[in-house]
């Protein structure tokens, strides 16, 4: 049963991030198999939360499944969704010049954006393995030329074997600095991310929870759109350093195990 949270309704409904809450580096984190099991066993409205938007929710669902999490394809909210749900609303059957990969060119497609490199509505910049200069020199181009700036999340980095790679953040500002137009970002910190995925599983703020490793966006951002938040500590935030911040989840745990029992 949902925890009661003092004159606070029960949980009904729970977005989670994926990396630093359920996996790390391909392997599940402790706790994780169980929490996803109780969500559907017990009929809870759920989502899995991810800032890339390099990977279609087909992908994510069976890079979950080689770390023994079962997550049907449907209970997968990625920022390139986000970004494509956010677009739908501003111009419907608009278009759009891309530069990522499929998880963002399958979302917008879906959407019914159209996508060119002649005078399009918008130039939306995602993650991608290999940033060509060319495709980003096309982007200055049809920014000066008036296309609106849309970006899927405002990560500088993103992880690899061999260390950081640049990430969306990164070339965003290379693209500000070039042309002084500063991008729309959609997903985390950005609430309007948490909204949309509550809007696809029809959740309410005051019911539903979010859970996730970081402070400075799944936290914060769980906060401003309404959310119980939890912050595991398996991933990014420390313990020592959630004292820093101006703002406090709900409550820190351990792993996500420790939530198990409030589904």
């Amino acid at each position: 049963m949902s925890e009661p949270l003092g004159d606070q309704r029960e949980i009904e409904c729970w977005l989670t991030d994926m990396d630093g809450v359920l996996v790390h580096e391909e392997r599940a984190l402790p706790g994780a198999a169980e929490f996803l099991s109780r969500l559907v066993d017990t009929g809870r409205r759920f989502l899995v939360l991810t800032n890339n938007s390099i990977f279609t929710p087909r992908d994510l669902a069976a890079r979950l499944a080689r770390s023994g999490l079962s997550v049907p394809e449907e209970c997968i909210w990625t920022s390139a969704m986000a970004t494509a749900d956010f677009l739908a609303r501003q111009m419907p059957q608009g278009s759009a010049y891309v530069i990522g990969e499929s998880g963002l060119t399958t979302a917008l497609h879906e959407a019914g954006f159209v996508l060119t490199d002649t005078s399009p509505d918008y130039v939306v910049l995602g993650e991608t393995r290999t940033y060509s200069f060319e495709a980003i020199t096309r982007a200055i181009r049809l920014l000066e030329r008036g296309a609106r700036f849309i970006a899927t999340n405002p990560d500088v980095t993103g992880p690899s074997a061999e260390g950081s790679l640049p990430a969306t953040g990164s070339v965003a500002a290379l693209i500000t600095q070039a042309t002084g137009a500063k991008p729309y970002f959609v997903g985390k910190p950005n609430p309007m991310m948490f909204r949309s995925a509550m809007n696809r599983i029809e959740a309410h703020s005051e019911t539903t929870a979010m859970v996730g490793d970081r402070m400075d966006t799944d936290v914060v951002a769980g906060i401003e759109a309404g959310l119980r938040t939890f912050l595991v500590l398996t991933g990014s935030t420390r313990r020592e350093q959630v004292e820093r911040f101006p703002f406090r989840p709900h409550r820190v745990v351990d792993s996500v195990a420790d939530l198990v029992a409030l589904v």
